[in-house]
């Protein structure tokens, strides 16, 4: 059974930067499409980020030019690095891991505020 988890969210002030992580545990990682997602109440659960081997990574428009998405298949490890982060940025965010079944983190909240 695959488990993910996340670390690495907070407080920051807009402009500033954060850095999330997601380990996998699992017997194979490399074939999964991993991913970020967020969420805030009230709304459907967004695309942040994506990364599939052989394909360039996917991201949100809202978020091209700010935040990095990036895996260590060695250490079952992505990362997602934001920065520039706006208040808009604001939500819970959850790994996701795909190949055939899907699995999720149990989330990791990002606030950026004053």
């Amino acid at each position: 059974q695959v488990q993910l988890v996340e670390t690495g969210g907070g407080l920051v002030h807009p402009g500033g930067s954060l850095k999330l992580t997601c380990t996998f545990s699992g017997e194979i990682f490399a074939p999964y499409i991993m991913g970020w997602y967020r969420q805030t109440p009230g709304k459907q659960r967004e695309l942040v980020a994506s990364d599939a081997a052989g394909r360039l990574p996917n991201y949100a428009n809202s978020v091209k030019g700010r935040f990095i998405i990036s895996r260590d298949n060695a250490k079952k490890t992505i990362w997602l690095e934001m920065t520039r982060l706006v208040p808009e940025d604001t939500a819970v965010y959850y790994c996701y891991a795909r190949w055939g079944n899907e699995f999720w983190g149990q989330g990791t909240q990002v606030t950026v505020a004053h």
